[in-house]
């Protein structure tokens, strides 16, 4: 018996953990997401 792959990807647990909604309601996701505009990501979130 091996062991499986670990990402096992899910869309509603990508959201719910990692989403622009979840880290803006936060005062450490608004700090990730003022980090990212600050360095000019094109994507802020998933």
């Amino acid at each position: 018996m091996s062991t499986k792959r670990t990402y096992q990807p899910k869309v509603r647990k990508r959201k719910t953990t990692h989403g622009f909604l979840v880290r803006s309601k936060t005062t450490s996701g608004k700090k990730i997401l003022l980090n990212r505009r600050r360095k000019g990501r094109a994507k802020l979130t998933v």
